[in-house]
């Protein structure tokens, strides 16, 4: 049974960090596409960051610069590191696995992320 458990959440000004986990678990990263998504109140889940089970990675262009995500194979968790926090990017962060590249997609619970300006 695959879990992905997230954490790292919380509440910050603009201009903060924050790291975001996520610990895998029925799955092996280095097997598997990760990625991070993230929703707003009344919008739609949309791509933050991912990065192929080859290392490739790609950043949306309002993240770009300041988010990095990454991978520790020895803990089977990936991360993403938010650097220069702005009040946009208040959502619920949700976590991403597809083993192989292939279908399911599974998901994390989500952790919220608050950016107060």
């Amino acid at each position: 049974q695959v879990q992905l458990v997230e954490s790292g959440g919380g509440l910050v000004q603009a201009g903060e960090s924050l790291r975001l986990s996520c610990a895998a678990s029925g799955i092996v990263l280095i097997f598997a596409d990760m990625a991070w998504y993230r929703q707003a109140p009344g919008e739609q889940r949309e791509l933050v960051a991912a990065m192929s089970r080859r290392g490739n990675t790609n950043y949306a262009d309002s993240v770009k610069g300041r988010f990095t995500i990454s991978t520790d194979n020895a803990k089977n968790t990936v991360y993403l590191q938010m650097n220069s926090l702005k009040p946009e990017a208040t959502a619920v962060y949700y976590c991403n696995a597809r083993q192989y590249g292939r279908a399911p997609d599974y998901w994390g619970q989500g952790t919220q992320v608050t950016v107060s300006s």
